[in-house]
C-alpha cells in the first residue's frame, strides 16, 4: 500500500486527512491530486510523524540540507543542525553526509527529526569504494540497489535518484561545452560510473527494480536533475532540457506503478528564464511537483547565495514550483554551520511565502493583513508573533533605544504610523465634540 495506490481507490488515508487539516483544504482534493500525480506526501512506512504534502494547490515548502563531509565530522553538530532547521520552519530535512558511519549518522537523524527526511543514497556508495583515486568499477549495480534498499529500511522518506543521467545525455553534454559543467555531485559520480563500466546508468536501466523497492516502504522519488546549470551561461541548454524530458518519462511509469515521484530542477537560472523553467517542467511532467534549488539568478554572490537564492525561489514558488530547496550563505564556500542552516531556512521560507502570495494559496494573505494590521496599531508583541522569525524581530527591537516607546530609532517621534495615529484621533475627538454641540 501506498499514499499513491490508495488514492487512486478513492481512499483518503489518514497522512491525506492530516494534510488536508494543515492547508485548510478539502481532503478529497489531497486524495484527487495524488492520484494525478501533481501531489506527494513523502512519509516512509516505517516512520511516525507529521508529514506534509508537497505539490499544487499547497503551501510552497522548504528542505534544509545538513551533513557530513569527509573533512569534517560531527555528528552532535548536525543533529543541532536539524533542530535549528526545524525551529526555523523547514518542512523537510536532506541529509547529505558523505563522512564517518553514514548508517549511524542516518539513524540519528531519522530517530530525532520531527520532519520528513530525504536522502541521495549514491553518495553512500560511493564513498563505501573511496579511496585516494576512486575506482567506480568495484562499484556494483547491486550493491547501489543494496545502498537504497537499506536507506529505505531505515526509514528515509524520500531519495533523491538521479535517473536521468543516461548515456543519451551523456552524449550531448560532450557536445555542449557547457562553461559549468556538472555541479550535481550524483550526477558526477554517474558519470564516472558510466564511463568506466561503459554501461547506462543503472538506476535508469533497471528502473522497475528502484520502483519495487520505493513502493515496499512507500518511499517517494526525487527524480534528480543531475544536469542542472552551474553556471548562468549553461541555463535552459539542451543537456538540461533532455533530462528534463527523460524524467517526465519516468514520473509517468511511476505514477502508473503506485510510486510517489516528484522532479528536481535548476539550478544557477537568469530572472528571465525561471518562469519558463517552472512552467516547462509542468508541460513536460504532467504537473508533477517540482522541486527547486534556489534558483540562483547570477554566479557572483558568494557568501550572500541565500540571499541570491531567496529572490529566485521567490520567482519560482510564485510561477508554480512547490518545494524550495534553501540555499545557505556558505553555499559554493564551506560546509554550513548552525547559524547559516538558520539564515538559509529563513531566506527561503520569505521566498515560499511570496510565491504563495502570487499563487493565493490559503491562509498566506491573511497573515500579511494581520501584520499590517498589528503594525498600524504600533502593536509589537502582535508583530512579533506574525513575523517568520520572531526571535530575531524581538532581539533586534530590543536593542532599540527606544524599546521602551511606542516607536523605534528610525523614525522616533516623527514616525509616520503614529502621526497618523495622532491625526485620526483628534479627528474622531473633533467629531464627537461636534456632535455634542
Amino acid at each position: 500500500m501506498t499514499q499513491l495506490s490508495e488514492a487512486k481507490k478513492g481512499i483518503i488515508t489518514p497522512e491525506a486527512r492530516r494534510v488536508a487539516r494543515q492547508e485548510g483544504i478539502e481532503p478529497e482534493f489531497i486524495a484527487e491530486q495524488i492520484a494525478k500525480g501533481k501531489l506527494v506526501i513523502p512519509k516512509n512506512i516505517k516512520r511516525d510523524f507529521i508529514p506534509q504534502g508537497i505539490g499544487e494547490g499547497l503551501r510552497t515548502k522548504v528542505n534544509a540540507n545538513i551533513g557530513t563531509s569527509q573533512n569534517h565530522y560531527d555528528l552532535n553538530e548536525e543533529l543541532e543542525k536539524l533542530r535549528v532547521a526545524v525551529e526555523a520552519g523547514a518542512e523537510s530535512v536532506m541529509d547529505l553526509s558523505t563522512g564517518g558511519d553514514l548508517n549511524a549518522t542516518r539513524e540519528e537523524i531519522i530517530k530525532y527529526s520531527p520532519v520528513m527526511i530525504g536522502t541521495v543514497p549514491i553518495y553512500q556508495a560511493i564513498v563505501a569504494y573511496s579511496q585516494e583515486d576512486l575506482d567506480f568499477k568495484q562499484v556494483s549495480a547491486d550493491f547501489i540497489f543494496s545502498i537504497i534498499e537499506k536507506q529505505a529500511q531505515q526509514g528515509v522518506d524520500f531519495i533523491t535518484v538521479h535517473c536521468g543521467v543516461t548515456l543519451r545525455v551523456l552524449e550531448l553534454l560532450e557536445k555542449e561545452k557547457r562553461v559549468g559543467g556538472v555541479v550535481s555531485r550524483g550526477g558526477a559520480f554517474l558519470i564516472n560510473w558510466m564511463k568506466a563500466n561503459q554501461k547506462e546508468n543503472p538506476l535508469y536501466e533497471h528502473y522497475d527494480r528502484l520502483l519495487t523497492i520505493a513502493k515496499k516502504y512507500d518511499v517517494t522519488l526525487s527524480l534528480g536533475d543531475g544536469m542542472r546549470p552551474g553556471a548562468i551561461a549553461d541555463a535552459t541548454d539542451a543537456v538540461q532540457i533532455e533530462e528534463l524530458i527523460i524524467l517526465g518519462k519516468l514520473h509517468q511509469i511511476a505514477l502508473e506503478e503506485g510510486v510517489q515521484a516528484m522532479i528536481e530542477g535548476p539550478g544557477h537560472i537568469p530572472l528571465d528564464e525561471i518562469e519558463m523553467n517552472i512552467k516547462l517542467e509542468k508541460r513536460l511532467c504532467h504537473g508533477a511537483p517540482f522541486y527547486v534549488l534556489g534558483p540562483l539568478p547570477t554566479d557572483i554572490a558568494a557568501g550572500y547565495d541565500h540571499i541570491t537564492s531567496a529572490i529566485g525561489g521567490a520567482i519560482a514558488a510564485a510561477a508554480g514550483a512547490d518545494f524550495l530547496c534553501y540555499v545557505t550563505p556558505a553555499e559554493h564556500l564551506r560546509l554550513p554551520t548552525v547559524e547559516d542552516v538558520r539564515e538559509g531556512v529563513i531566506a527561503a521560507r520569505i521566498a515560499a511565502h511570496c510565491g504563495d502570495l502570487v499563487k493565493g494559496i490559503k491562509g498566506a494573505k491573511e497573515k500579511d493583513l494581520e501584520m499590517s494590521r498589528f503594525r498600524k496599531a504600533l502593536n509589537w508583541k502582535g508583530m512579533f508573533k506574525m513575523a517568520l522569525d520572531p526571535q530575531r524581530a524581538q532581539q533586534m527591537r530590543k536593542q532599540s533605544e527606544a524599546f521602551e516607546e511606542e516607536y523605534c530609532t528610525m523614525c522616533g517621534k516623527f514616525c509616520a504610523v503614529r502621526l497618523h495615529n495622532i491625526s485620526q484621533a483628534e479627528k474622531s475627538q473633533s467629531k464627537i465634540m461636534r456632535k455634542k454641540k
